[in-house]
């Protein structure tokens, strides 16, 4: 087995691989990935010298964490996992991210697909002009500073006092849609300026808003499928990928630069500058931890708006109430947060960076509805290949501290997936597999080609073999829109 790495990578399971401590001087966990044999030898060597590095942060618990859809990122990688002492550790923004709180949720429906192809142009157009997507886009919500605020505290809370969304939305949504302790006082005027007039908006890069079908064959536990909502026979369910946007990137850019004067004063050392860390009681991680809570319920006050925006326009093109359509939410999860949880240890800053959140049974954090069957678990792939519901295990809580992995994970970069798709041609060969695109750049389209990548299948057994999560069931895309 040939690895991009020359660190000593030795299997645990099929399924798991640790790198020691000996590995690297300075770590003081192991590092585990998950991964397939296969996988595993397709990871770039950033996910093997990230992971690595995290292990190597004060307040470490247990291990320094990948997921299989692990790939190189800024800091910690994309798909990785770490938990901090609360009172010894660290809390760095690099295991957090810049699109602070991107994040998944999915919306249900009552329609097949027998009901929505005939429409499903009309639909797509709709859907187009009711959430503005790409670098920079508007949305149609107009708040002052102060309501901004209030946006910032109270997150989707917020969207439902102000008659954009359902009273039910908010037990389907991580933490009921409101990260406490968010402090808009510690949030730059720049920050604010950038994220006042994009609520409601998609952003660009892999974020997107996607029309599915679950069809009756690809429905893996009709138990937990049940309990979701999702009944198969060609249903329509729709899923909204994005997070704080222009709002929750500043919030990053201004807390690493705090970040670096705190670690010089503490005379912190961390394997690479893109680690900046403090420690978590510290004055200035806590305020960043207020900020980035800011950004956090702004993300959810985001994908909030969302539902509100495509039920409308279901009801535009169908002329029928969302409710009479049963447009209920199934699940809102984050993938890009750092929370106080309690483990076993006690309290620990759990880091997800590109990782999902996967609570199982009984864990008093869940809506009634879902606490025998575990958390949904909402696993987005590539536009032309179809996406995940998983639900949470017990293994989790006890192996990866309640996570999982969050996508497919990407293969290459945008600049090579450019270079080898043409935006165009795609779209149009995704049209004669019945795929509409409507996407704001062609340029954007084909950096999200399904080629760039991995087969989310292979990553969605990899978790499940492993126990960390439980397959439900396969979505597949019939209308996408494209930042």
């Amino acid at each position: 087995m040939k690895l991009q790495t020359s660190l000593p990578v030795h299997r645990v399971t099929d399924e798991l691989w640790e790198i020691p401590p000996s590995a690297k001087a300075g770590m003081l966990v192991p590092a585990r990935i998950y991964a397939s044999e296969s996988i595993l030898t397709t990871m770039d060597e950033g996910v093997f010298e990230q992971v690595t590095n995290v292990a190597c942060l004060p307040g470490i618990r247990r291990y320094a964490l990948c997921m299989p859809d692990g790939h190189w990122g800024y800091g910690f990688p994309i798909g990785g996992v770490a938990a901090f002492d609360t009172e010894e550790g660290v809390i760095s923004p690099g295991g957090v991210g810049y699109d602070i709180n991107c994040g998944m949720r999915l919306i249900r429906t009552d329609l097949s697909l027998e009901e929505v192809r005939p429409k499903l142009d009309a639909l797509m157009t709709e859907l187009f002009r009711n959430v503005p997507a790409g670098v920079g886009a508007r949305g149609f919500v107009s708040v002052n500073r102060q309501e901004f605020e209030q946006v910032m505290r109270q997150g989707a809370r917020w969207c439902v006092d102000h008659g954009f969304g359902w009273e039910s939305d908010l037990e389907c949504i991580e933490q009921r849609g409101t990260l406490s302790g968010a402090d808009p006082a510690v949030v730059s005027d720049y920050a604010i300026q950038r994220g006042i007039g994009q609520l409601g908006t998609l952003g660009s890069g892999n974020h997107y808003l996607e029309v599915q079908v679950v069809s009756d064959t690809r429905i893996f536990d009709r138990e937990k499928a049940a309990v979701f909502g999702l009944t198969g026979h060609d249903q329509i369910v729709v899923m909204v990928h994005c997070g704080s946007r222009g709002f929750g990137h500043q919030v990053a850019t201004d807390y690493l630069k705090v970040f670096e004067k705190v670690m010089r004063r503490h005379r912190m050392n961390v394997k690479d500058p893109q680690l900046a860390c403090a420690p978590f009681r510290c004055a200035e991680a806590q305020n960043y931890f207020a900020a980035m809570n800011c950004a956090g319920n702004t993300a959810f006050a985001n994908r909030q708006v969302i539902t509100h925006m495509v039920r409308t326009a279901f009801e535009r093109v169908f002329g029928t109430s969302a409710e009479a359509m049963g447009m209920r939410l199934v699940y809102d999860v984050a993938h890009n947060i750092a929370k106080v949880e309690r483990f076993p240890e006690g309290e620990l800053l759990v880091h997800r960076k590109g990782s999902t959140r996967a609570f199982g049974p009984r864990n008093p954090e869940l809506p009634e509805r879902y606490r025998e069957v575990g958390q949904p678990v909402i696993c987005g792939g590539s536009m032309e290949t179809g996406s995940y519901v998983l639900a949470g295990t017990d293994r989790a809580m006890a192996d990866t501290f309640g996570s999982t992995m969050h996508g497919s994970g990407r293969t290459m970069s945008r600049a090579q997936a450019k270079r080898m798709v043409r935006g165009d041609a795609l779209r149009r060969a995704m049209a004669e597999r019945g795929i509409i695109v409507k996407a704001v750049s062609m340029s954007g389209l084909a950096e999200e080609a399904g080629l760039a990548y991995k087969n989310i299948s292979e990553v969605v057994e990899t978790v499940e073999r492993a126990g960390i999560t439980k397959k439900v069931a396969e979505l597949h895309p019939i209308g996408n829109i494209k930042g």
